[in-house]
Order: C-alpha cells, then structure tokens, then sequence
C-alpha cells in the first residue's frame, strides 16, 4: 500500500505540501497541487482517515439525528445530507430521535460519544435552550425544519403558515365552503403554524371556524383514517378535507375509498410535504411542497462552511408552493 511518503518522493515535495493539499487547502501553488494530485492518481494513494483525524483534530464525520428512519420524508432529509457530505469527503453517522425528549438526548449523547465534528438534527422533542448550550459548549450544530433564536445561521425553515394557508385557499378557489382539517400534534411548531394558515383562509373568505371540523392527528398514516371517519361521525357536513402532511392525507383517501366514496366528486383531499407517494396514490395527491431535501442540502453546506472552511451558499427560509393533481375538483354545490 503506497504512503504519503511515496506521494510527496513521487511529486518531488514536502510532506507538508502534500498534507495540505489532500485537505482541501487553499494556500498551494497550483502547479504543486497538480503534481501531488497526479501523483497520488499514479499511486492509487487513499489517504488513513485515522492519521488525518488525529492531525487535524477532527474525524471528518457528522451526526445526524432524525425522529423516525421509516417515513419518505425523513429518507429525503438523509439522502441529500449524505450526498452533500459524501462530494466534501465527509461522512454521517445516524441516530433516531423518535420524537421523545429522553431519546433524543441519549441520540445526541451518542453521537457525540462518537467524536463526530458537528451535528445536523431534526429535533422534536430538545428544547431551545438545550440546543444553544450543546452549540457553544459541545459542537457545532445544524438544524433542518426548525428556527431557534440565538442560532439563526444554523437554521433551515420553511413557512409553515402560509403553506397551511394555501392548501386551504386552493379550496376555496374551488368553491369549497364546509371545508374539514386534520391537523397534526398540538406540541408542534411546523403543524400548529400550518393550521394558522387553514384558519387564516378561512377568515379571509369570510366564513367562520369550527371546531367541529378539525380533528387533531399525530402525522400518521392511521391518523388519517381515525379523523376522517371521527370528523364524519360529528355530522357536521363538509366536502373537502386539508390534511397537515400527506400520510394522514394517504390514510383519508384510503378510508375514503373503503367507505366507498368517489374522489375527488365526493371529497377533495389536499395534502402537505409532496413526499414520493402524492405521485401514486390513487387519485394522485394534491399537496403542499415541503423542499425537506433542499433544506437538509443547505445544513449540510454550513457545517462545511462552519467546521471545514469551505464556502458554500447556504439558503435558509424556504416558501411553500401548492402541487396541484387529481385529488381536488371544483365543488358545484
């Protein structure tokens, strides 16, 4: 196995030279590092991650923590996180939260155990002040879906409002008027802002709020087979239903269907997030997009511009957009 001596005799420089130019920096002359970099092409040269760790004090890993690994969504967030570390020569280590504070604790706990460089997280359960003190005490941290005061660099959010906002005014577009909604746990921002958005529509097109029309969920696909067949056992009519994410708006559609109601003719249904399957349930899901890859990329790059040096452009806010399929039609009453 070649060695960086062999690489530095070969290229005819310094070990420093050539240590500095497989990390990544940029004080090398050019012609320099293009003969370090052929030379380590000639030798097939794969630098010792544990020997660059311990010169650079760092282990070139990053830890993510997610609530759940069994959710489309959460496999967005983890997909771009990796691609985007895997181009910089970096690596994650995982860990899952499952939405418990204690968990997500023993989670970061972990991770750090495992000497990682920073962390990115899409934390339910940590409080604000927790994540301010592990960023100035511990390591770096990223936060994807999430603002937290005192950490906005760190932070990638999507306006949750006015995605509720517009799902709900697509309805009314519509000529939808009884309009019923899902929302999700009461103990989150992202979902309680998205029923602001609902509640918002509704005011502005002048009609009232009624508590009988929105059932509490908790994001999952039996939730939204629970609330709709409890928002129809409440008598209260309605003809077209906002679910807060598209897996209590994939379980309405299939309990819909099951009850043997036509849609869209019957109910019209709008989801939110546009995960993989609003592509195939039948009919195909009108939704809110939730750019969770697009975010997850961005935290990535600023743990690359934060802890490696590089400089990236990193966007923070994101604004929703309305997907509109099969799922919704025109109400002609």
């Amino acid at each position: 196995m070649p060695t960086i001596y062999q690489v530095a005799e070969r290229a005819g420089v310094s070990l420093s030279t050539v240590s500095r130019v497989l990390n990544g920096k940029a004080s090398v002359n050019k012609v320099l590092k293009e003969r370090v970099e052929k030379a380590v092409k000639e030798l097939n040269y794969r630098p010792n991650s544990v020997a660059r760790s311990l010169a650079n004090n760092r282990t070139d890993s990053v830890g993510v923590l997610v609530p759940e690994l069994n959710a489309p969504f959460f496999g967005d967030l983890m997909q771009a996180v990796e691609s985007t570390l895997r181009a910089a020569d970096k690596h994650v280590i995982i860990s899952v939260g499952r939405n418990c504070l204690e968990t997500e604790k023993d989670a970061v706990e972990f991770l750090i155990s495992r000497n990682c460089d920073a962390l990115i997280m899409h934390a339910e359960a940590l409080p604000d002040e927790y994540l301010l003190e592990l960023n100035q005490s511990k390591l770096p941290v990223a936060l994807v879906n999430r603002r937290v005061e005192g950490l906005a660099e760190a932070c990638t959010s999507l306006d949750n409002e006015k995605g509720g906002y517009l799902a709900t005014r697509h309805l009314l577009e519509l000529g939808h008027k009884d309009i019923a909604y899902i929302s999700g746990p009461a103990g989150k921002s992202d979902a309680m802002l998205r029923l602001e958005g609902h509640k918002r529509a509704l005011s502005e097109a002048g009609l009232p709020i009624n508590p009988q029309l929105i059932f509490n969920g908790d994001y999952s696909e039996d939730d939204g087979k629970i609330g709709l067949l409890e928002l129809m056992a409440r008598d209260v009519p309605f003809t077209a239903l906002v679910c807060a994410n598209d897996w209590m708006a994939s379980g309405a559609i299939s309990c819909a269907r099951d009850l043997g109601m036509s849609l869209p003719q019957d109910l019209s249904i709008v989801g939110f997030d546009d995960v993989v399957f609003a592509h195939h349930v039948f009919p195909r899901l009108t939704t809110v997009s939730n750019p969770i890859a697009e975010m997850a990329e961005m935290s990535a790059k600023y743990i690359l511009n934060k802890v490696y040096g590089q400089a990236n452009n990193v966007q923070l806010y994101f604004e929703p957009s309305l997907v509109v399929r099969e799922s919704t039609v025109k109400h002609e009453g």
